[in-house]
């Protein structure tokens, strides 16, 4: 079966997800709407795509997730955590936190990797900003932002999208104390869509699909208002 094509007009729109393909590619095409965005969340999909190609929603088989409750703090972390060398905040710069996202990354990757997180994406999800859905953590460093993440809440779901550190563990910083906060308003659970190595060392793991699907039904629908967050002042513990 080929690639569904979605319409501008229906923004509840997308195929089962079982008829991904393998690799996850669900349908193409529709639009950054807020409204999709919400909907395609709601079902376990999010938009990847560069550039100059046409809109891709993804919902992968397995699904990387991380727990709240099972974030990995190794030995230097909790070090640098005691050291109080960072500040956190929430939903302060989220703009400048997807612009650091897609920027070319130290580690190699270079400008096409870091595409997908391009003008339209930004825009998107500034307005999923703006409405209470997306949410960024900063990680400052003599006020400078070094480090930070930003993704969707819906319910008592977290969806992270992209990380990005300028300063060593800055962004792992942002994540431990996320994951704090997100466990003291019972959200238990951050998708982290598809397996990497540096996430999965950081306490992620990958779920079966159906798992995930199931998880979302009843934490999106669990009630939680779109609103700006704050970081609880006794954040971050240092575990």
């Amino acid at each position: 079966m080929g690639i569904v094509w979605l319409n501008d007009e229906n923004k509840s729109q997308f195929p089962d997800v079982s008829l991904a393909t393998a690799q996850g590619l669900l349908a193409a095409g529709g639009d950054l709407s807020a409204q999709r965005l919400l909907h395609a969340y709601r079902r376990g999909i999010f938009p990847w795509f560069n550039k100059h190609d046409p809109i891709l929603w993804w919902c992968p088989d397995p699904r990387m997730v991380l727990y709240t409750d099972n974030v990995k703090v190794s030995k230097s972390l909790k070090k640098t955590l005691r050291k109080n060398q960072f500040k956190v905040t929430l939903d302060t710069s989220f703009e400048q936190v997807m612009l650091a996202c897609s920027a070319p990354r130290s580690d190699g990757m270079d400008a096409e990797h870091a595409t997908w997180i391009h003008d339209n994406m930004i825009k998107a999800y500034t307005e999923l900003y703006q409405q209470g859905h997306a949410h960024s953590v900063e990680c400052w460093q003599n006020d400078v932002l070094v480090g930070g993440l930003y993704g969707v809440a819906i319910g008592h779901m977290f969806f992270g999208e992209s990380m990005f550190s300028k300063v060593s563990d800055s962004s792992k910083v942002a994540l431990v104390c996320l994951c704090q906060q997100l466990e003291r308003w019972n959200i238990s659970m951050i998708d982290c869509q598809i397996y990497s190595d540096h996430l999965a060392s950081l306490g992620a793991e990958e779920i079966p699909r159906a798992w995930f699907i199931e998880h979302l039904e009843t934490s999106c629908n669990e009630t939680l208002l779109p609103q700006k967050w704050q970081l609880d002042l006794d954040l971050p513990n240092t575990l």
